[in-house]
């Protein structure tokens, strides 16, 4: 952001690839990654959840609800890029195509524009 930085998560499905859910926020902290996790299980549950190893990720309170499904989480670790490709092209997309040359100035500027 022109003026700061605002921070993005969003859950996808490998095999499709698509993105269930996202959500912004202008801090790091956990609750908006939980909403983003609790807005992707509206469409459905995967056996097995991957992310990287983030504090946001690995918080107690993050992981309660994915142990609470019985889900079984995957962690990558340092080196592992391939790990997360699907996720980091699309952060290369957003950043390419719509973020550099919007030239956003604000969250409430973004968020219409990541919502189309």
């Amino acid at each position: 952001m022109r003026g700061g930085f605002l921070y993005l998560v969003a859950v996808m499905d490998w095999y499709s690839r698509f993105v269930l859910s996202w959500e912004l926020s202008n801090t790091m902290e956990t609750g908006f990654c939980l909403a983003a996790l609790e807005s992707a299980f509206r469409f459905r549950q995967p056996e097995i959840w991957n992310a990287h190893q983030g504090s946001q990720f690995t918080s107690a309170d993050f992981l309660a609800p994915l142990k609470k499904r019985g889900m079984t989480i995957s962690m990558d670790g340092r080196g592992r890029a391939l790990d997360n490709v699907f996720i980091e092209r699309l952060w290369r997309s957003l950043k390419y195509e719509l973020i550099y040359p919007g030239d956003f100035t604000s969250g409430a500027e973004l968020f219409p524009a990541l919502d189309r």
